[in-house]
């Protein structure tokens, strides 16, 4: 199956490391960065959600309106719009863009920031309220006839769209999570299941207890599967951990100077979220893993969403990524720390790599899965 890449759709250029150098939505880097992954091999970049950033829907429909080949995107919280305005919002923005919308329904995994809107669900209502939110969607987007529906957290009546996604039946759903509740909600209801980068065993775990899920909600196939990482390339391996230090090390100087080190910040001291405290422990039990995950860059930001790295040359990153290919991943999330910079290099000197060799091993008819990862010995 082929390899698809997602990048990000930073409305502007601050990252972990470095402050933004002007407007929280700064139009001109908005597109030039979307440029930058349409022009060099990515498949589609992620407009993302957090309390105070600029609405990704606009943000996205503003890119889409632009570029031709670019796919996006889009995360959505159920928490901050009614199911059916959502599912219409959603459908114009695959109008826009001829098609070329996915939708990351959040959940949300910290208290302190879904209160910061207002929501104040515990977090396995949260997980009840999205499950029930994405099928209110989903049938909005294919149903032609009014329907009415009483649930656990929405009630509506004779309610039909005069709005309809260009693909059909519908946009694909994108969900993430690794608590039991989360691959409850997503198994049954996602395309594609989103995780963070974990050391390889941890992963075949995870997508093992996703499947199972999917099978307990009588789903015939199981989601696809994305991972992401943060990758540190350079030209020699000697170049590339000196460049992985150097993050650190700036990520911390700015956590000691106050400032903050993700866009989307709360307390992290101790954090609620399951990926969160997973990529924590993670960090705790060592900081190399497999052939190049490398685990201080989550300990750094206390496990704050995509955080660890694949440190090394194009070729250590590209054959890492092929490791997870050979898992069941078939969508890998990217982005570095100089979002521009590092979003050109890695399409021109990894994703080539990736993609040759996922041509090559489809070709042979490589095995991919738990057999893989019973062959590596790992």
């Amino acid at each position: 199956m082929p390899v698809e890449f997602l990048g990000i759709a930073a409305t502007h250029d601050g990252s972990e490391t470095t402050s933004r150098s002007g407007a929280s939505f700064d139009k001109e880097y908005t597109l030039r960065l979307a440029r930058a992954h349409e022009d060099h091999g990515w498949d589609r970049v992620l407009f993302a959600y957090g309390s105070g950033s600029p609405d990704p829907a606009p943000a996205a429909a503003y890119v889409a309106s632009r570029l031709d080949r670019l796919q996006i995107l889009l995360a959505h919280r159920p928490n901050v719009s009614y199911p059916t305005f959502a599912a219409k919002t959603i459908a114009t923005l695959d109008r826009i863009s001829d098609g070329r919308l996915t939708v990351h329904f959040i959940t949300g995994g910290n208290d302190h920031e879904q209160g910061r809107e207002g929501d104040t669900l515990t977090k396995d209502q949260r997980y009840a309220r999205t499950r029930e939110y994405i099928e209110i969607v989903k049938r909005v987007w294919t149903s032609h006839e009014p329907f009415d529906h009483e649930g656990g957290h929405y009630r509506f009546h004779d309610f039909v769209s005069d709005v309809f996604p260009v693909q059909q039946p519908r946009p694909d759903v994108s969900f993430g999570g690794s608590s039991p509740a989360a691959y409850a909600a997503g198994g049954a209801e996602a395309d594609i299941y989103a995780l963070w980068g974990e050391p390889l065993a941890r992963t075949a775990e995870q997508i093992e207890a996703v499947k199972a899920a999917a099978r307990a909600a009588g789903r015939p196939a199981p989601p696809r599967f994305q991972v992401a990482f943060r990758p540190i390339i350079a030209p020699t391996e000697e170049l590339a951990w000196e460049k992985a230090h150097r993050t650190v090390a700036a990520i911390k100087d700015r956590t000691a100077q106050g400032k903050r080190t993700v866009v989307r910040d709360h307390p992290r001291l101790a954090p609620e979220n399951t990926g969160a405290q997973r990529l924590i422990a993670i960090a705790e039990s060592g900081e190399r893993f497999d052939r190049a995950l490398w685990t201080p860059t989550a300990a750094a930001t206390g496990g704050a969403g995509n955080s660890n790295a694949l440190v090394g040359t194009p070729e250590t990153v590209a054959q890492a990524l092929l490791d997870y290919y050979d898992l069941g991943v078939d969508i890998i999330s990217a982005r570095g720390y100089d979002l521009l910079g590092d979003a050109i290099d890695f399409g021109r000197h990894v994703i080539p790599l990736v993609r040759a060799e996922v041509a090559r091993r489809d070709a042979a008819g490589a095995p991919r899965g738990a057999q893989a990862l019973a062959e590596a010995g790992r």
